[in-house]
């Protein structure tokens, strides 16, 4: 079973239209098990439609909460707590915790005299396990503000890959977060091949180098795709010889095509749609992807967080 990983750098380099076509042209292939893993702000789904047939959720981290009928309203919690969390409760006969403010330290649970206070898991999000047309689909969405994004990442991938393997699929196709925070890491974890979509702007050459080195760091071999290359064909021209100092293989120049605008309207990827000089330059890049996948192992650093 092999695993690629699409990532970026950064958001707005569009990484998720390639990965949906990408999708497509793997479903042509044999098939893939397919994972959303921006779980901040999943957007695969929007092009894919999945059909939910599992949903379940994603408990992590802890926060304290207030008993009100063992509470004797001493106000010790308020008094301790570094981050305004605990609240005196609208009946002004105990106290209550804002789990938003709350930063689990576990103060108010161990010097409560009453021992009033719980500390109980958090519901962080949910996962969901779906269908669409190119295939099964593993996706996930925290909730505003949650944290430990890099735990339900490690989630996802644990789910698609015994998925995958019950289903006899030879593929994991992964479309990353943006940036290089630990989303992006939880989301190269044993992975084969990285391909990273980046643009011709300032930022986009910056941001390459960034998660390039994050590649090399954790041993990941990764190519690149600039995306509207035409655009700037002197950011183009730069961030060739940046490859080309780095040892990153170029695997495709994707030209500015309305197609891309045309196909999220219509709510499908690229390759659906008649052939474009942008689906064909894909097409080039996927047959690169795949002749590399074939030829690499998988990243040697863990595969799970520990709670």
């Amino acid at each position: 079973m092999r695993e690629l990983v699409v990532i970026s750098g950064k958001g707005g380099t569009g990484k998720t239209s390639v990965t949906a076509a990408l999708a497509h042209l793997a479903a042509r292939d044999g098939g893939a098990m397919l994972c959303d893993l921006d779980v901040d702000a999943p957007d695969l789904h929007l092009l894919l439609a999945p059909d939910r047939a599992e949903t379940r959720d994603f408990r992590s981290g802890n926060a304290a909460a207030v008993d009100p009928a063992a509470c004797t309203a001493c106000g010790l919690c308020a008094e301790l707590c570094r981050f305004g969390a605990v609240r005196p409760a609208e009946d002004g006969r105990s106290y209550r915790v804002d789990e938003t403010r709350c930063e689990g330290c576990r103060v108010c649970v161990e010097f409560c005299p009453a021992g009033a206070v719980a500390f109980r898991q958090k519901l962080c999000g949910r996962w969901h396990a779906s269908s669409t047309r190119f295939g099964p689909l593993i996706h996930a969405q925290l909730f505003p503000g949650e944290e430990n994004s890099g735990r339900l990442v490690a989630l996802l991938k644990k789910e698609a890959r015994e998925r995958a393997a019950a289903l006899g699929l030879k593929l994991i196709l992964c479309d990353g977060a943006p940036g290089i925070g630990c989303p992006v890491i939880s989301s190269l974890s044993g992975a084969h091949f990285a391909l990273i979509v980046t643009e011709p702007t300032p930022s986009g050459r910056h941001d390459l180098l960034r998660v390039a080195a994050l590649c090399r760091h954790f041993g990941i071999p990764a190519g690149v795709a600039v995306n509207k290359h035409d655009l700037s064909p002197e950011n183009s021209a730069e961030i060739a010889r940046c490859c080309a100092d780095q040892g990153l293989p170029l695997l495709g120049l994707l030209p500015h095509d309305a197609v891309v605008v045309q196909a999220m309207l219509a709510g499908k990827c690229v390759t659906e749609l008649p052939a474009s000089p942008f689906s064909e330059a894909l097409c080039g890049v996927w047959k690169q992807v795949r002749g590399l996948l074939d030829t690499r192992r998988p990243s040697p650093f863990p595969t799970t967080f520990n709670s």
